[in-house]
């Protein structure tokens, strides 16, 4: 039993190497034509297709745990003492939330049932702007289509990124390099003193999330540490720029690697489905971010990436690669999944099936 264990791990070590390298070679292609965002978006794209072609890939799961403290990490290295006087707007913004996720989410669950047939279980679930994770087990519990759920979320996650990077790039301008897009820092740049600050405000992060019971507690107490470490002045650098690309790689990678098992054509009307989802979400986006720019100092373009409805993650390093404030794009999305987390499961048994 141990040589097929070990030829079992050796295997899916390669095929999680092979996804790694299509998404080094995609990231450094879509980099080279001037894709916006090209390490997330370049590896995404390319494992995608990997995936729906039926490649020997596997997604590199056991490196998300490493590259997320990262990323939590390098978004707390945004949080300064300048955003004390923005909490003002930051609590209206907050306020405009609720009747965002109420119309984003209607709009969405009328696409996957009406349009989709979808069950209302599984329309209910994949509509929710949640986590991925959280909104697939609690569909599962409730008798939803698990493969359905998480075919929902991670086109939607896949679109709205491509659909916001294109947006930022092609529209306003905004490119993850150059004057408008986040600051070079070189491994050189941090000192023995600060790799040690970073290493332990990822290590303890960790912890302290997961102690807490803190959502999505491995990037969240991270980034609450770094965010201490910043704003008290204990450290002044984010980490190298090297570690957050190769932290893009990886997540765009595992994103990508999402789709794998499914046809071309589950692939192809999910997609469909999710455009349309996505469409919706985003139109209602653009009008809350409209609405919170109007009654606040916040930019629409930031205003915007809060509001956009990825991944906490996800959307994060896109506010970092695009130059935009972080911690106000990083806690909106926060509490935009606390609110669905808990008020999902509530207006379900609520409303049941019907």
């Amino acid at each position: 039993m141990i040589f097929p264990a070990r030829r079992f791990l050796a295997g899916n070590l390669a095929r999680a190497a092979l996804a790694l390298l299509i998404g080094v070679a995609a990231g450094a292609l879509a980099y080279r034509v001037g894709l916006p965002l090209p390490w997330m978006l370049g590896p995404m794209i390319g494992t995608t297709a990997a995936s729906i072609l039926g490649a020997a890939i596997a997604a590199p799961n056991p490196l998300r745990p490493i590259v997320i403290p990262v990323i939590g990490v390098m978004l707390g290295s945004g949080i300064t003492p300048e955003i004390l006087d923005a909490l003002g707007d930051w609590a209206i913004s907050f306020l405009v939330l609720p009747p965002f996720l109420i119309v984003a989410a209607g709009a969405s669950f009328l696409f996957y049932r009406v349009i989709g047939k979808y069950d209302p279980v599984t329309a209910y679930f994949s509509a929710m702007p949640g986590g991925l994770n959280e909104m697939l087990i609690l569909g599962a519990e409730q008798g939803g289509d698990e493969k359905r759920i998480a075919l929902a979320h991670a086109s939607r996650i896949l679109l709205v990124i491509g659909f916001v990077a294109l947006f930022f790039g092609l529209v306003l301008g905004v490119t993850s390099g150059g004057q408008t897009g986040a600051v070079w820092t070189g491994m050189q740049e941090v000192d023995a003193r600060d790799y040690i600050i970073l290493a332990v405000c990822a290590v303890a992060g960790v912890w302290a999330g997961r102690l807490l019971r803190l959502p999505a507690a491995a990037v969240l107490g991270p980034m609450l540490l770094s965010g201490l470490a910043h704003f008290f002045h204990v450290v002044e650098v984010p980490p190298p720029s090297v570690l957050v690309i190769a932290a893009q790689i990886v997540m765009g990678t595992v994103i990508g690697c999402r789709f794998i098992g499914a046809t071309a054509r589950e692939v192809g009307r999910d997609i469909f489905l999710g455009i349309l989802s996505t469409i919706g979400m985003l139109i209602t986006g653009v009008g809350f971010a409209w609405v919170v720019a109007a009654l606040t100092a916040t930019e629409l373009s930031q205003a915007f990436l809060a509001y956009s409805p990825g991944g906490l993650t996800e959307m994060s390093l896109l506010a970092f690669a695009m130059g935009g404030d972080i911690a106000y794009v990083s806690i909106t999305h926060i509490v935009r999944i606390v609110l669905v987390i808990f008020a999902a499961p509530l207006v379900f048994r609520r409303f049941g099936r019907g």
